[in-house]
């Protein structure tokens, strides 16, 4: 019996070792870091919204600061001091008849025309009344202004290569002769100093002082003839360039018109 009972021991503990130990349990699933981000997001997110909503109710008269509006850029025009002055200006031939034609066609009346034009719209820019007067225009009689200034053109046909230049002319013995010779000395130095054009003093004719302008309108109204270039030598500045002699003449008028010196 001791020999079974030993035996019995020995399976025993032969069983207690094979019985098999308990398995160990498996870890925890780890989420992903990605997944993390976005629920972390998704939260901050939701609380700034839940943030806002209690901001607005707790204080509704007021609104989020917004930013200020963009400034509207400054355009790029030159802002002139407004002048005061009463200026009549002639476009010579003007509702009358051509004056001098080329042999293209091209016309006197037509460049003292677009001349005059430019020269009253740039008076008015700088806030002077300005009258835009045909050849024989009505208003003529008895017209009172600060300055009169009729504008022409000279010949269309080859002269001599001397030909070349402008002149600015006033009528002798008027009341005003002392006041007519300041305005012709200030167009005469402006309108060089702006064109580049020469003073053609040879060429100034019986019919530019003698001009039938000055004797209709009121002695008190200081007046000058100019004559803008040749049609024939100086075609291309007449022509192409009819903004420089425009200015040439507005800064004559304003040198007159302001008592500035010529």
């Amino acid at each position: 019996m001791i020999g079974r009972m030993q035996a019995r021991k020995r399976s025993g503990r032969r069983k207690s070792r094979s019985v098999p130990s308990q398995q160990a349990e498996p870890a925890p699933r780890r989420l992903k870091p990605a997944l993390g981000c976005w629920r972390s997001l998704f939260v901050i997110i939701a609380l700034a919204i839940a943030a806002l909503a209690l901001y607005g109710l707790a204080r509704p008269g007021e609104t989020l600061p917004q930013a200020a509006p963009a400034a509207t850029p400054t355009p790029l025009i030159p802002v002139l001091t407004p002048r005061s002055g009463h200026v009549g200006i002639i476009a010579g031939h003007w509702g009358n008849d051509s004056g001098a034609v080329c042999d293209d066609g091209l016309t006197e009346g037509a460049v003292n025309l677009d001349i005059a034009r430019r020269v009253e719209t740039d008076l008015a820019r700088r806030g002077y009344q300005v009258d835009l007067l045909q050849e024989f225009d009505g208003r003529l009689a008895g017209y009172q202004a600060d300055a009169l200034l009729s504008i022409h053109a000279d010949s269309c046909e080859y002269v001599n290569d001397e030909a070349t230049g402008f002149k600015v002319a006033s009528a002798a013995n008027r009341p005003t002769s002392g006041r007519d010779e300041q305005l012709v000395d200030c167009l005469t130095q402006r309108y060089a100093r702006r064109t580049g054009l020469p003073f053609h003093a040879s060429s100034i004719t019986y019919n530019m002082t003698d001009y039938h302008g000055f004797h209709e309108i009121s002695p008190a109204t200081p007046a000058a003839i100019i004559e803008t270039g040749f049609l024939y030598l100086d075609r291309a500045i007449l022509t192409r360039d009819a903004d420089k002699l425009a200015q040439g003449i507005v800064e004559g008028l304003e040198c007159f018109l302001e008592n500035e010196p010529p």
